[in-house]
């Protein structure tokens, strides 16, 4: 969608990454980083100041007691993080649970490693689950489930009762959870973000897998984390050595600097993002759009099944040609094209002039 959208002109509201700057702060310590010669092979697992500086913000954010030495693995990004996991943990015929719609990176991690998906439905308005479709979809089998609270694409945030359910099943089931947090901060209307590992009984079969790209907006630098048990560790590094050795040195030097930021810096965060929300939204309405309400992550999903398109594909391509605007196709999320015919979603993650950019050319396109 990106491609297509720099191709013919558009406002992309489509890739999930900023177009405002990144913090200054961040920047200069990078900058400082790369002169004072941080620029060798790291630790393979991460240099000991980042290892420590996750486990201060742990600490502080969610009184999780981590031991940077033993489990913390610093990663190229949560896309790594997550695929270097499941290689770890998953076996050929394993089967591993996913929430669907779903970000569209866990059905090829899946098939890299062999497991089997099973799914369980999210379901409109407000994207919850059914608790017997849930418990029904673990068996003697399941090795593990794949959580992203908050959610990509829906915005939904699981809330403690759907978390201690999840906890349940997993210990009655004997399973790992493995949890993509990395909208954790940015959450509006009063939701928080709970991570399982907090949940009792779950400290030890519960994987965090994060990253600086969405809470500090560097997409680009690739450097994240996955936080899991000792035993867990030791194999998801065994994997991350043998598929990208290490993240970027100077990199790592600079995000200690953003792992050890104020309680303020979050909170504002959300503040801000807050705002694009509610400013997209009544974009969007205007326009005829149908839209679900988001409680965190940077995405709005609509229902475009009022416009008359065929399908989403046909809809976005003439967002893109016509309207000059890029979103992504809601089949994209589902493991069956159909399933997504209907839905397309927006990211927000934009300056606020971007955001009036698309308003102006939606109304321009009287869709």
């Amino acid at each position: 969608m990106t491609r297509l959208a720099v191709a013919a002109g558009a406002v992309n509201l489509a890739q999930g990454f900023p177009d405002f700057a990144a913090p200054a702060f961040l920047k200069e310590a990078a900058a400082e980083a790369i002169a004072a010669d941080h620029n060798q092979y790291p630790i393979t697992w991460g240099i000991p100041a980042l290892r420590e500086a996750i486990a201060y913000k742990y600490r502080q954010t969610y009184a999780i007691d981590l031991d940077p030495q033993r489990e913390i693995t610093v990663v190229c990004g949560a896309t790594e993080g997550m695929v270097a996991t499941l290689l770890a943990t998953v076996n050929d015929g394993d089967e591993v649970i996913v929430f669907e719609p779903y970000y569209e990176n866990y059905h090829p991690d899946l098939q890299l490693c062999g497991g089997v998906r099973k799914l369980v439905t999210l379901r409109p308005p407000d994207w919850s689950f059914d608790p017997e479709e849930l418990r029904r979809a673990f068996s003697s089998r399941t090795k593990a489930i794949i959580i992203n609270t908050p959610n990509n694409p829906t915005g939904r945030v699981f809330s403690p009762e759907e978390l201690s359910l999840i906890a349940e099943l997993c210990q009655e089931y004997d399973a790992l959870c493995i949890t993509d947090e990395i909208y954790e901060h940015i959450v509006y209307d009063g939701a928080k973000h709970i991570p399982v590992m907090t949940l009792p009984g779950m400290r030890e079969r519960a994987v965090i897998v994060n990253s600086m790209s969405k809470t500090y907006s560097v997409t680009g630098w690739r450097v994240g984390w996955v936080a899991a048990a000792p035993d867990l560790t030791d194999s998801i590094r065994k994997v991350h050595d043998f598929l990208t050795v290490g993240a970027a040195t100077p990199l790592q030097t600079a995000g200690v600097a953003a792992l050890r930021q104020p309680a303020s810096f979050y909170e504002h965060l959300g503040v801000e993002y807050g705002v694009r929300r509610d400013q997209l939204l009544d974009i969007l309405t205007a326009a005829g759009f149908s839209c679900f309400r988001p409680a965190g992550a940077y995405y709005i999903m609509t229902d475009i099944s009022g416009f008359g398109f065929p399908d989403d594909m046909q809809f976005v391509r003439h967002l893109i040609n016509t309207v000059k605007l890029a979103a992504v196709p809601g089949s994209s999320f589902f493991s069956r094209p159909e399933l997504g015919k209907n839905y397309v979603r927006f990211c927000f993650c934009k300056k606020p002039e971007t955001l009036a950019a698309a308003g102006e050319r939606l109304r321009a396109a009287n869709l």
